[in-house]
C-alpha cells in the first residue's frame, strides 16, 4: 500500500498524494547522511508514520535546501532487504537465543584468550548517545580496550592536527564563513559534489569572493572557481610550504596575533627558507604564473577561509599537510575573525559525535584516557568505579585489523559500518575476518558485504526510527526525532547494547541510562569543564527550539548565547594549550610511497562519484532515483593522450590493475584528468582491492588518493 506507492521516485508530490497518505503533522529531523547536518521536516499521516521529508526552510544550516540523499532520506528505510531478525551462522534466531550466543561467545574468548582479544568497530552514523553507550558498554561494562570508529577512515588526520596544533579537536568555524569570506581555498575538497549544502552557501557570498580550489584534479568546484591549482598529487604539503615562504616574503604576517597567540613561529621560519617556489615548481607540477596568482589572491586578501577533506586527510603525510594550512591561517591572522580559518570538513552525519563521545580515540567528552584526574572525573559523574575505566588508548582501526592477523584479536563487534566494501586494500580486511573466532555485526541491513561475513547479526534500526543527536562539521548539535517504525524485530541501536548490558551482566552500571535523552544529560555533565562544554543546553527540546546549537554553550554562560546561530571558536586569540598559544607544527615532506614505473606507469586517484552517491552505497542504491543521477557502470576517467598511449578508446571497458588486486571499469576519456592520472570513484565495491594500505603516522587514517596501476583493455 502507502510504501509501496511512496517508493515510485516521482508519482506524487505532496499536494498529489492519496487522501490516505496526506500529511497530518510534521516532525523535525536531522539527515542521517552527511556531517552537513540539514534540518528536514517530516511530513507524518494519521498513523504517525513519516510519508515524505522537505528541507526546513528555519534550520540555520541549509536555510530551506537538501541536495538529492535529503529528499530521498526516507527511501532506505522502506526498502525490502531491511534486516528483520537476528541471525545466527545465517539462520533466523529470535532476540534472546541471539543475546546469549553475544555475551556466551565474548565471554568464551575473553576467558580463553584475555579482555584484550575482543574489540569493536564503530562508526559515525549512529546518534551520539548511542556512540556513548555502546562505547562505555564495551570497555567500562565488556572490559575492552580497544575499539575505533570508521571515522578513522575520513577524519582522523584533521583531529590530529587540531590537538596538537590547538590543544584540542576544535574546528573553528561556523557555516556563515562560506558566505563571509572575500577569498576561499578549497584544498583536497570538492563541495559542489560531496557537500552540495555547503557549496550553496558559498554561492550565497555577496563579496564577490576569488575562489582557489587546489586539487589535481580540474573537480566541479574547480571548474565553478576563480582558480584551479593543478597539484602533483600529495605534493598539496609542498605547495602550503611554499606558499608560507612567499607570505614571510611578501611581509603578509600578522605580527600582533604571532607574538600573543601562537608559538614556535621562529623555528617555522627558518624551515620555511628551503621553500623558494622556483625551486620545487617541478615537483609540484605547477608553473610560475599559476603559483604567484595563488600567492596573490591570498596575499590580498582580508578575509581569507581554507576548507579540506578527504584530498589532505587521506595521505602518507596528511596530519601535516592540515597543519600546514593551519600554519598559513595562524601566521596571517586568518582565524578567529569572520570568514577565516583553517576548517575542516567532516564527512559523515556524526563524525563529530564519534570524535567526542564515542569512547574510543579520547575518553568521554574529549577527556584523556591516560590522565589520573580525567578518569576520576568520567567515573565521578557516571558513578562507575573508576578502576573499569581503561588506563591505555586503543589501538587504531588498522592497528586493530592488523592484531587480528596477528592472532591478537579473536572477537569482534562490528556497528553501522561496511569496511568489507570501504577499507583499504580490501583482501587485508576479508582474510582477516575470517580468522576471527568469533564475529558480530549490528546493521540495518543483513546484505552488506560485511554483514555476509558474520557469525551473529543483530538487525538495527535506522535513521528516523530512533530519537537522538547528531554533531555537525560546525559543532552544532541537532536533534532528529523517530518518525518511522522499524521493520520486524529491529531495534534501535540504544536498546541493543541496553540488553546487551542486562545480559552480560553490568546493567546496574548503567541504570541512568534510560533513554537517550537521559545519556544526553549525562554527556552534558561529563562535557562541564572542556573545550566543548555543553552543560548550558538543557535537553533536545532547548536544541529544538533553538535551531541546533554549536558548542560550547556552558552552563555559566549567558543563556541568551544559546540562540546564537553563529559561534565560531578563538575570536580572543587563545587556543586549549596550557600556554593558551597555538603551535606552529611542521616536518621535511615525504614522497608517494608507491610511484608509477614501467609496469604500473598510471596514478590511481579515487575520490566521491557524484551528490547522489554516499560511501559504500548500502542505503542510496535503495533510491531508483538516486541511482538515475549516476552511471550505472563504474567509469574511469583518463586523459586523451593517455587513452592514445594506452591504445584505447573512450568506453572500452578495461582492467584497472595494482600490485594488490584488479576492477573492473569503462573508459571515460575526459580533459578533467592530467597526463599519467587516472579516477575511480570510491563507492564501487571493487575499488579498494587496488588500493595501497598506506597509513599517516601520526592520525593512522588509510591513504586511499594515491596508488600506482595499469590499465588493460578487456578483450
Amino acid at each position: 500500500m502507502t510504501r509501496e506507492l511512496l517508493r515510485e521516485p516521482g508519482r506524487f508530490g505532496l499536494g498529489q498524494l492519496p487522501t490516505s497518505l496526506k500529511p497530518v503533522s510534521v516532525a523535525k529531523a536531522i539527515c542521517g547522511f552527511c556531517a552537513t547536518g540539514c534540518g528536514l521536516k517530516v511530513h507524518l499521516d494519521s498513523q504517525g508514520q513519516a510519508i515524505n521529508v522537505t528541507p526546513d526552510p528555519e534550520y540555520p544550516v541549509n536555510l530551506g535546501m537538501a541536495c538529492p540523499k535529503g529528499w530521498e532520506a526516507l527511501t532506505p528505510l522502506w526498502s525490502d532487504d531491511r534486516g528483520t531478525t537476528p541471525m545466527v551462522s545465517g539462520k533466523a534466531v529470535g532476540w534472546g537465543e541471539a543475546l546469549g550466543v553475544f555475551c556466551d561467545r565474548f565471554k568464551e574468548v575473553q576467558a580463553k584468550h584475555g579482555a584484550r582479544s575482543t574489540a569493536f568497530l564503530s562508526t559515525g552514523q549512529i546518534m551520539v548517545e548511542e556512540m556513548a553507550f555502546l562505547g562505555s558498554l564495551a570497555k567500562f561494562g565488556m572490559g575492552m580496550i580497544h575499539g575505533d570508529g570508521n571515522t578513522r577512515q575520513c577524519m582522523a588526520t584533521a583531529v590530529t592536527a587540531y590537538k596538537q596544533s590547538f590543544g584540542f579537536d576544535a574546528p573553528p568555524f561556523t557555516y556563515a564563513d562560506f558566505e563571509e569570506s572575500d577569498v576561499l581555498v578549497f584544498v583536497g575538497s570538492n563541495p559542489a559534489i560531496a557537500h552540495p549544502i555547503m557549496w550553496q552557501r558559498v554561492e550565497r557570498n555577496r563579496n564577490s569572493p576569488e575562489i582557489i580550489v587546489i586539487d589535481p584534479r580540474m573537480t566541479e568546484t574547480a571548474m565553478a572557481g576563480t582558480l584551479h591549482v593543478p597539484i602533483a598529487p600529495k605534493m598539496d604539503i609542498v605547495l602550503l610550504y611554499c606558499l608560507a615562504h612567499e607570505m614571510l616574503k611578501r611581509c603578509v604576517v600578522d605580527r600582533e596575533f604571532v607574538e600573543k597567540s601562537t608559538a614556535g613561529f621562529e623555528a617555522f621560519c627558518e624551515f620555511l627558507e628551503d621553500y623558494e617556489p622556483s625551486k620545487h615548481l617541478l615537483m609540484m607540477g605547477l608553473t610560475m604564473e599559476v603559483f604567484e596568482r595563488c600567492a596573490d589572491l591570498i596575499a590580498k586578501g582580508k578575509r581569507v577561509s581554507m576548507w579540506w577533506t578527504m584530498g589532505v586527510n587521506q595521505g602518507h603525510q596528511a596530519t601535516r599537510t592540515a597543519q600546514a594550512i593551519i600554519n598559513l591561517c595562524l601566521m596571517t591572522g586568518n582565524i578567529g575573525r569572520p570568514g577565516t580559518g583553517p576548517n575542516s570538513i567532516t564527512g559523515q552525519c556524526n563524525a563529530m559525535g564519534s570524535r567526542l563521545f564515542s569512547n574510543t580515540t579520547c575518553l568521554l567528552g574529549g577527556h584523556d584516557f591516560t590522565k589520573d584526574e580525567d578518569r576520576m572525573k568520567v567515573a565521578g559523574v557516571l558513578g562507575i568505579p573508576e578502576e573499569r575505566i581503561p588506563k591505555e588508548n586503543s589501538w587504531a582501526y588498522d592497528q586493530i585489523i592488523q592484531g587480528i592477523h596477528d592472532g591478537k584479536i579473536k572477537g569482534l563487534w562490528m556497528i553501522a559500518t561496511n569496511p568489507g566494501h570501504s577499507w583499504i586494500n580490501q583482501k587485508s580486511f576479508t582474510d582477516a575476518v575470517k580468522k576471527l573466532e568469533f564475529f558480530v555485526v549490528q546493521d540495518m541491513y543483513s546484505n552488506t558485504e560485511t554483514a555476509k561475513l558474520a557469525h551473529l547479526y543483530l538487525p538495527a534500526a535506522a535513521w528516523g526510527e530512533k530519537d537522538g543527536t547528531f554533531i555537525n562539521a560546525e559543532r552544532r548539535f541537532g536533534v532528529s526525532r523517530k518518525v518511522s517504525k522499524a521493520p520486524g524485530q529491529a531495534l534501535a541501536d540504544f536498546s541493543i547494547f541496553r540488553l546487551i548490558a542486562d545480559g552480560w551482566g553490568c546493567g546496574e552500571m548503567f541504570r541512568e541510562w534510560t533513554s537517550p535523552e537521559a545519556v544526553f544529560r549525562l554527556m552534558t555533565r561529563v562535557s562541564r569543564g572542556q573545550p566543548c562544554d555543553i552543560s548550558g543546553i538543557e535537553g533536545f527540546d532547548m536544541l529544538e527550539v533553538c535551531g541546533g546549537i554549536q558548542w560550547p554553550l556552558a552552563e555559566s554562560g549567558p543563556k541568551r548565547d544559546a540562540k546564537r546561530t553563529e559561534r565560531r571558536l578563538f575570536e580572543d586569540g587563545r587556543f586549549y594549550t596550557p600556554t593558551g598559544k597555538a603551535n606552529f607544527i611542521f616536518e621535511e615532506p615525504k614522497g608517494l610511497p608507491e610511484v608509477p614505473d614501467e609496469h604500473f606507469p598510471l596514478l590511481l586517484i579515487t575520490g566521491r562519484g557524484s551528490s547522489a552517491q554516499w560511501h559504500t552505497e548500502t542505503r542510496t542504491k535503495k533510491s531508483a532515483l538516486l541511482r538515475k543521477l549516476h552511471s550505472d557502470r563504474l567509469l574511469l576517467d583518463m586523459n586523451s593522450e593517455d587513452l592514445v598511449g594506452q591504445g584505447l578508446d573512450d568506453g572500452d571497458r578495461v582492467r584497472v590493475v595494482s600490485k594488490r588486486g584488479e576492477v573492473e571499469a569503462w573508459v571515460r576519456e575526459t580533459s578533467t584528468m592530467r597526463r599519467g592520472q587516472v579516477f575511480l570513484p570510491m563507492h564501487d565495491p571493487d575499488v579498494n582491492k587496488v588500493t595501497l594500505g598506506v597509513f599517516d603516522p601520526e592520525s593512522r587514517q588509510p591513504g586511499y588518493k594515491a596508488c600506482a596501476v595499469k590499465v588493460e583493455k578487456v578483450s
